[in-house]
C-alpha cells in the first residue's frame, strides 16, 4: 500500500477527510451512549472521550467515515487521536489504549474496503491518526519552574509505540503524526513509528502535519514553518504540512513555506475559518472551497482536507474542486 498510495499521489491531488469530532457533536451523545454496557460502572465521566466510542458506538464511527468517503476523501483518519496511554490517563482508560486504535483502524478499514470495491479506480486509504498528547516534552507547564517537564522523551516513546503498533496490526494504509505543537514529542513518535513497523514487521508510509498557533506564524514550542520543517527533514517522510488552529486563509503562507523547501509532498487540512465567540466555525464549504483554490492555483499542496468545523459538505466541495487540478511533483531539497 505504501507504493500504492504514492502513486495515486502522483495521479491526483488526494483528498484527506473532514473532522471526526466536529462530526461525533452531532448525534448529540450523552454520558451514557459514551459508556455502553461495557464501561457502565465506570468511576468518572467519560462524556467527551470521542475515542472511545470505537468500543461503545462502533457504528456511529463507521457512519461518519462512510459520509467523507461518499463526500469524495481518499483518505480517512482513524479516530484515535487522543488513543495514547497517556491521553487516556484523563479518563482512567490508559489499559485500553492498544484495544482503541486496533477497533478505530479496523472500523475505518472496513469503510476504506467497501468504498474500494465500489469504485476500483479510486482506491480508498486509512491513516492512523496519532495526535500530539495532553504533554510537551520542550516547554513547562510550570511558570515557576521552567526546568520542569510533565513527560520525557521516553514515555512518550513507550506511548506512542504502543499506539502505532496496534494502528498497523488494525490495518492502516499510513501513520500521521499530527496537529504537532512540540518538535521534540513528533520526534518521539517519529521513533515510535519506527519501533513500531520492526515490532510488527510491517512498513507503511510516514506522513507529518504541524499547527501554528496563532498570527505569530509559530508553533507553540516557537518554531518557523521553515524551522519545523528542517528539524523533521531527516525522517523518511511520504509528506509534511500543517493543520488545526487557522483556517485556510491564514495557514496558506506557511504551507507556501513548506511547498517551497520541502522534498516530500505537501498537506493541509485548515479549520474550517477560526473560531466565533461561542467556539463554533461559521465558513460554509463554498466559503473554504473558494479559500482552498488559492492552495491549488499555487500547486502548494499534494495532499488536502479539513480539521476542525469542517463536514462532508466542505470535504464535497474540497474534492470537487481538487478534481480538476493536477498535483505537483514532489519538490526538491531546497
Amino acid at each position: 500500500m505504501k507504493a500504492q498510495l504514492n502513486e495515486e499521489a502522483k495521479k491526483r491531488i488526494l483528498v484527506l477527510d473532514g473532522a471526526m469530532g466536529t462530526m461525533i457533536q452531532r448525534y448529540k451523545l450523552t454520558e451514557n451512549d459514551f459508556r455502553g454496557d461495557r464501561f457502565e460502572n465506570h468511576p468518572i465521566a467519560l462524556q467527551g472521550n470521542n475515542d472511545l466510542l470505537a468500543l461503545t458506538q462502533p457504528t456511529i464511527l463507521r457512519e461518519i467515515h462512510d459520509a467523507y468517503f461518499e463526500a469524495g476523501a481518499d483518505i480517512a483518519e482513524t479516530n484515535t487521536f487522543s488513543s495514547t496511554t497517556i491521553a487516556q490517563e484523563d479518563y482512567q482508560l490508559s489499559d485500553f489504549a492498544y484495544e482503541l486504535n486496533l477497533k478505530s483502524a479496523q472500523i475505518a478499514k472496513a469503510s476504506a474496503d467497501h468504498f474500494t470495491k465500489l469504485t476500483p479506480n479510486k482506491p480508498r486509504f486509512v491513516i492512523g491518526s496519532v495526535g500530539p498528547t495532553n504533554r510537551t516534552a520542550s516547554l513547562s507547564p510550570d511558570v515557576n519552574n521552567p526546568a520542569f517537564r510533565a513527560i520525557t522523551f521516553d514515555q512518550l516513546v513507550t506511548a506512542y509505540t504502543e499506539q502505532c503498533e496496534a494502528l498497523i496490526e488494525g490495518g492502516v494504509d499510513g501513520l500521521l503524526i499530527e496537529t504537532v505543537f512540540d518538535t521534540l514529542n513528533a520526534k518521539a513518535a517519529i521513533f515510535a513509528t519506527e519501533e513500531a513497523m520492526r515490532k510488527t514487521g510491517k512498513t507503511v508510509p510516514l506522513m507529518v502535519s504541524g499547527t501554528i498557533t496563532d498570527a505569530s506564524g509559530r508553533t507553540l514550542s516557537g518554531q518557523t514553518a521553515h524551522a519545523f520543517l528542517i528539524s523533521l527533514s531527516h525522517a523518511p517522510l511520504l509528506s509534511i504540512g500543517f493543520n488545526c488552529a487557522l483556517g485556510a486563509a491564514q495557514l496558506r503562507p506557511y504551507v507556501d513555506v513548506l511547498a517551497q523547501h520541502a522534498n516530500c509532498y505537501v498537506s493541509a487540512h485548515p479549520n474550517a475559518g477560526l473560531p466565533n465567540e461561542m467556539g463554533d466555525y461559521d465558513e460554509s464549504p463554498a466559503e473554504m472551497a473558494a479559500q482552498i483554490k488559492s492552495f491549488l492555483d499555487r500547486g502548494l499542496v499534494n495532499i488536502i482536507g479539513g480539521c476542525c468545523g469542517t463536514t462532508p459538505d466542505h470535504i464535497q466541495a474540497i474534492a470537487e474542486l481538487a478534481a480538476n487540478y493536477t498535483p505537483p511533483s514532489i519538490p526538491q531539497e531546497a
